[in-house]
């Protein structure tokens, strides 16, 4: 199956967001939750392994996402394997792939998508969640505060990691599907908001 030395290849020259320590903090999450929750781990680390391989080229300007150009390159991956697997773990893995992105509008469907999909949400929130939405933001130039107008629909000029907080990391929680990974939305957030709340009063000079 695929090795952990073979995924890391894959992430090479990724992003500090989307790179190789992701992937193993995702992987860290899925093994808790699956096994929690009775999953085919077998299915759920091998789309852990290789759910976002094809970041680079979608942050390139590619017009179809990441998860499914990753899902189709996970598929030519273990079919060239000697002997492949069987064409239903094959299915099970390429599904569990092409679900995890939070911006797209297919629904993991099995368990193991769904653990995929909380496992890799809950590494968008908490303090990890923090230090990555700054991260992305220094890439992007972004400054470190601005206030969400009402309506936000989630881009433009002004977007910075607090805007990324109102729109995407506080609605986290609501979207995760195993009661596993929900347990450990609850403490992140708790953190995620407490902080966003201290650093708006750190900026208006009441702390």
């Amino acid at each position: 199956m695929i090795s952990l030395a073979f995924a890391r290849t894959l992430y090479e020259g990724s992003d500090p967001v989307h790179d190789f320590d992701h992937v193993l903090r995702v992987l860290a999450l899925a093994r808790r939750i699956g096994t929690a929750e009775g999953a085919d781990m077998a299915i759920v680390e091998t789309a852990v392994l290789l759910h976002d391989i094809h970041r680079v080229d979608e942050q390139a300007g590619s017009q179809v996402d990441h998860a499914i150009l990753a899902a189709e390159e996970a598929r030519r991956s273990l079919n060239q394997l000697d002997p492949p697997p069987v064409p239903t773990f094959i299915d099970a893995v390429a599904h569990a792939i092409a679900a995890h992105r939070f911006r797209n509008a297919i629904e993991p469907e099995t368990l193991e998508a769904q653990v995929v999909f909380d496992a890799d949400k809950l590494d968008a929130i908490g303090a990890i969640g923090i230090a990555r939405a700054y991260a992305f933001g220094a890439q992007m130039e972004q400054k470190l505060w601005g206030e969400v107008p009402e309506g936000y629909g989630g881009a433009g000029p002004d977007h910075t990691a607090h805007h990324e907080f109102v729109y995407k990391l506080a609605n986290i929680k609501d979207r995760l599907h195993t009661t596993t990974g929900r347990a450990i939305a609850a403490e992140r957030h708790a953190y995620m908001a407490n902080f966003f709340a201290r650093l708006r009063r750190e900026i208006e000079g009441e702390l």
